[in-house]
């Protein structure tokens, strides 16, 4: 992973960073996907079809589209993937059924009631704990590896101190971002 040695704090904060980023990446990901009544094209893009003998995420397969707030448009490039891009719509969580032509598939969004808009916010909460406890996690690992390293005598007491010092504010610093996005998210499902 890391070999903590005095002095190497620049190390140290940017392999931390990089690890909560990855953190933060993927909730980011995760927030893409709940949709807030607007239409929106990463609602399917990684809705994975079992085209050619193996799963494909659907913008490898077709054109996706939303001309307007409430309607995403799905056009295969292989008109014989049609059904099994239907398919995999279907079976996703996603909660809209398609409607087919032939050549186009239409996702028409429903307008969201306030039961669901309060449904949406309750996973958007589970989403962000789960983005905190990753980060706390990672911090976590950072914080027993200075723990070991001081036990070691490869770190010195007040290096490791501010070693932990700094990986404090880097986790308070991710959980922040996290806090923010989160409420940014919330605001557009409750407006909408």
């Amino acid at each position: 992973m890391l070999e903590l040695a005095e002095g190497e704090k620049t190390q140290f904060e940017s392999k931390t960073k990089e690890e909560m980023e990855k953190v933060i990446k993927h909730f980011e990901k995760d927030l893409s996907t709940i949709r807030t009544g607007r239409a929106s094209t990463s609602l399917v893009e990684s809705v994975k079809a079992d085209v050619y003998g193996q799963p494909m995420v659907l913008r490898e397969l077709a054109t996706i589209s939303a001309p307007d707030a409430r309607l995403i448009t799905i056009q295969p490039w292989d008109k014989t993937n049609i059904g099994p891009i239907e398919k995999a719509i279907r079976n996703s969580d996603i909660g809209i059924a398609p409607i087919n032509d032939g050549t186009i598939i239409r996702l028409q969004l429903p307008m969201m009631s306030s039961d669901r808009r309060e449904e949406l916010v309750k996973h958007l909460g589970k989403k962000s704990e789960e983005a905190r406890v990753g980060v706390r996690n990672v911090r976590r690992d950072f914080h027993n590896m200075i723990r070991d390293a001081e036990k070691n005598k490869t770190l010195s007491e007040d290096f490791s101190k501010q070693l932990s010092d700094l990986l404090q504010k880097t986790t308070d610093s991710f959980i922040n971002q996290i806090n923010v996005a989160q409420g940014k998210k919330e605001t557009d499902l409750k407006l909408v």
